[in-house]
């Protein structure tokens, strides 16, 4: 993530959702600030990590870094869900339209892709139906994305489903 994306992201949360905001206990000890909070989330959605394993790099407990993941997201959809989180209006489509036919595509709104993305906490009984090659158990993703990186379309396909050749039947 860039510093500018988390410092807007941060910003936007300090500002605007009470959890977020600078805290004193009753002794004028300042709490937890805003930036622990917001690195303790992210920090947990990108890694895909327990509460407990952010406690030595942001210095808060596995409760409170739970309750800063929950805050965290429930905030991002209250304040970027309508831009963000939503399904492409008729303006999107006729904007992306429009790109694609200036780049020589016309009539594409995006790329799609597949990948392999590594499962690394398959369950044993599993291990089978989602290992290939490689002796890890992998899930495919499939995902469709416009020229400005916006994913429009994200979907974890069953074992054996998807793949770049067959993703379009």
């Amino acid at each position: 993530m860039s510093k500018a994306l988390f410092m807007r992201i941060f910003h936007r949360l300090s500002t605007e959702v009470e959890y977020f905001a600078p805290t004193e206990d009753a002794a004028g000890r300042s709490g937890l600030s805003p930036i622990q909070k917001c690195t303790a989330a992210i920090r947990q959605l990108a890694y895909g990590s327990g509460a407990d394993t952010v406690d030595e790099y942001v210095r808060l407990g596995e409760t409170k870094a739970r309750n800063c993941l929950h805050q965290f997201t429930t905030a991002i959809i209250d304040l970027f869900g309508d831009e963000y989180l939503r399904r492409p209006t008729s303006e999107d489509l006729e904007r992306l339209l429009h790109k694609g036919q200036q780049r020589g595509f016309p009539g594409m709104i995006g790329s799609i892709d597949c990948m392999h993305w590594e499962w690394k906490n398959c369950p044993t009984a599993w291990q089978g139906m989602y290992s290939r090659g490689t002796d890890k158990p992998t899930i495919v993703l499939e995902a469709v994305a416009s020229y400005d990186l916006w994913i429009w379309h994200a979907f974890f396909g069953a074992p054996g489903t998807m793949n770049d050749l067959n993703i379009l039947d």
